[in-house]
């Protein structure tokens, strides 16, 4: 089967997943931004999926085959993680994982790093605009960021018209 032409399988993820999330988080963002300081050991990064992320967040894995592929965390109005393997970016796995969440909130916020230009890109074709930019002082990486906003717009419903009665 060739996963080019394959749809991503989207499911909940559990408590088994964690390791594997926080993997796809570490191999994502280091290669997109090499230079940012490695703040966490992969254990805690797992630690955070399991004992902060996964109580409060509904997370949701992308799979290809057998293999997760994609992630992404979200809750109360925010984006907390969206990652896709680098090798499977620009196949419509991040924007299906952002799809689902677009379901389930009339409102969204995020951060990206300011220099992260493949995701300012990716959350602007999604109709995000940047809201806030700060100097990346309040982060643990101390980069600067930027504060995403998106808003479902209200359906247009017809007017009645009046009867001809």
């Amino acid at each position: 089967m060739d996963d080019a032409l394959t749809e991503p399988e989207i499911m909940a993820l559990t408590a088994e997943h964690m390791q594997a999330a926080a993997a796809i988080r570490r191999v994502a963002l280091w290669q997109r931004l090499p230079w940012l300081p490695d703040a966490h050991t992969p254990e805690e990064e797992e630690q955070y999926w399991r004992m902060h992320l996964l109580p409060n967040c509904s997370i949701l894995g992308a799979t290809l085959g057998n293999q997760l592929v994609g992630v992404i965390a979200y809750g109360d109005s925010w984006i907390e993680q969206l990652y896709v393997l680098p090798g499977f970016q620009g196949r419509g796995i991040g924007s299906s994982l952002l799809g689902c969440a677009k379901e389930e909130m009339n409102e969204i916020r995020l951060w990206t790093f300011k220099r992260n230009a493949g995701a300012r890109a990716f959350y602007e074709r999604h109709g995000f605009t940047a809201e806030k930019e700060t100097d990346g002082a309040d982060n643990e990486e101390r980069e600067p960021d930027v504060l995403y906003h998106w808003r479902r717009l209200p359906e247009l419903t017809p007017r009645p018209q009046p009867s001809d009665g």
